[in-house]
């Protein structure tokens, strides 16, 4: 427990400074892009994620997982096949990359030089994948804080570097928005993979037991495969959410240009806002995974208990308060922030969607670590049904519009809380109120 705390903390207070920047970083954006570039900007970001998802192929995860759970004497000959596998993924990743992406319609609006940039992301993503999956899993948070701490920085520093050094127009300001953030991603990489080097000669100096190929590639696809699932669809979604709520906001009878607008303070400035207290969020599920497969693997149910105990409690004490503030002062924060005050209605209709997106990041971590990847998927299939189907039904009303799109995004949030809070409670033997009902005998 001491572990988790100290992993916690530690994530916390550089993911910290981490939204600090890219806070500046989206100002930066909003101010040399505006409403329209911006809101261009914020469609492309799905799909390239997607891209950058397949290239992960959930890597850290797996790898963190297998690390908690193992001996270390297993770690060294796990990263051999590790890395073989990486290597002949990548490779299959790059040539399909260069063969789809020129196809891809979402680029076709943006520069041709685009769906190259992201084509080089493939490699740097995958590599890096397996340094951070070797940290996580070690409970070595210092170095992926640094990591997160590096991509943050290295985006803000080139993009005020191109920016106030040079007048681009709307396509090249796009496109060096992107570069900035190929070249954060390097940066990452460079310092991620000489970190694992080091500590890779360090094993061979150590005895380690050889496994086999076959032992590793399947322990690492159980979690691979399901967990990329998720997150794909995820970023399906997520990719696909932009164009269902033009499609429904044209319905309504709104203007293609408005409706980039509204979606650029929305997604731009909005989200910016509400979701900067996520850093906490993002730093539970990086320790929880390692964690809570430990103690599951070892059935200590007493820790699982106090650890969704301790969970629940944590992010409840700033969740709220978060959300309290983004009702009564979002106008306040988006004009200091941002010099406008366009959000603020925004934001006080997307409190629910902040505040319980605070607790389904780390009760997804949670599943994970319980093995539940496929209840997990599952949630998401049924959350995103009940999301999208509010949001083209009332979106397209005229009389709701954009409140109609942030009505289906807090309800499809409600669902996919209470189902993965409800089965972690089933699975580690508690009740809704998190107690431990009397004479209650776990199935081990």
């Amino acid at each position: 427990m001491n572990t988790f705390f100290k992993g916690t903390v530690v994530l916390i207070i550089a993911t910290f400074f981490g939204e600090c920047i890219e806070f500046l970083t989206s100002m930066v954006l909003a101010d040399e892009l505006g409403k329209s570039g911006l809101g261009l900007y914020m469609s492309i970001l799905p799909t390239i994620f997607l891209i950058v998802l397949l290239a992960s192929f959930e890597l850290p995860i797996s790898i963190s997982k297998f690390i908690a759970e193992k001996e270390e004497r297993f770690h060294k000959s796990m990263l051999q096949h590790a890395l073989r596998l990486t290597i002949i993924f990548t490779s299959v990743m790059m040539t399909i990359g260069m063969v789809l992406i020129p196809f891809i319609p979402a680029f076709h609006q943006y520069h041709p030089l685009l769906r190259w940039l992201v084509f080089i992301l493939i490699p740097l993503i995958s590599f890096s994948s397996i340094a951070r999956g070797l940290f996580m899993g070690k409970n070595q948070m210092g170095r992926v804080a640094i990591a997160q701490f590096l991509r943050k920085i290295g985006q803000l520093i080139l993009l005020v570097f191109f920016y106030q050094l040079f007048d681009f127009d709307m396509e090249t300001s796009l496109l060096i928005a992107f570069c900035t953030l190929v070249g954060s991603e390097a940066l990452v990489f460079i310092y991620l993979f000489h970190m694992f080097l080091v500590q890779y000669n360090q094993m061979k100096r150590q005895h380690f037991t050889v496994i086999s190929g076959r032992t590793v590639r399947k322990s690492l696809m159980a979690v691979s495969i399901p967990t990329t699932a998720i997150r794909m669809f995820h970023s399906l979604t997520h990719a696909v959410q932009p164009f269902l709520i033009k499609a429904a906001l044209l319905k309504a009878g709104v203007s293609e240009g408005l409706i980039m607008e509204q979606f650029g303070v929305m997604a731009g400035i909005a989200m910016t806002i509400g979701f900067f207290p996520a850093f906490i969020a993002q730093s539970l599920l990086i320790v929880l995974i390692p964690t809570v497969s430990k103690a599951y693997a070892d059935r200590d149910y007493s820790i699982l208990q106090k650890l969704l105990q301790q969970v629940m409690q944590i992010t409840f004490s700033y969740g709220v308060p978060v959300s309290i503030a983004i009702y009564f002062f979002g106008d306040s924060i988006s004009q200091f922030f941002f010099h406008s005050t366009a959000a603020a209605e925004y934001l006080q209709l997307l409190w629910p969607y902040f505040l319980l997106h605070f607790f389904i990041i780390p009760l997804q971590a949670y599943l994970i670590g319980l093995g539940l990847m496929k209840d997990a998927f599952l949630h998401n299939i049924w959350s995103s049904i009940i999301t999208f189907s509010v949001m083209y039904i009332l979106g397209s009303l005229p009389d709701f519009q954009m409140h109609g799109i942030i009505i289906g995004l807090n309800a499809g949030s409600v669902l996919l809380t209470l189902m993965h809070y409800l089965t972690i409670c089933k699975k580690i033997g508690v009740t809704f109120w998190l107690k431990v009902p009397e004479r209650k005998f776990i199935d081990h």
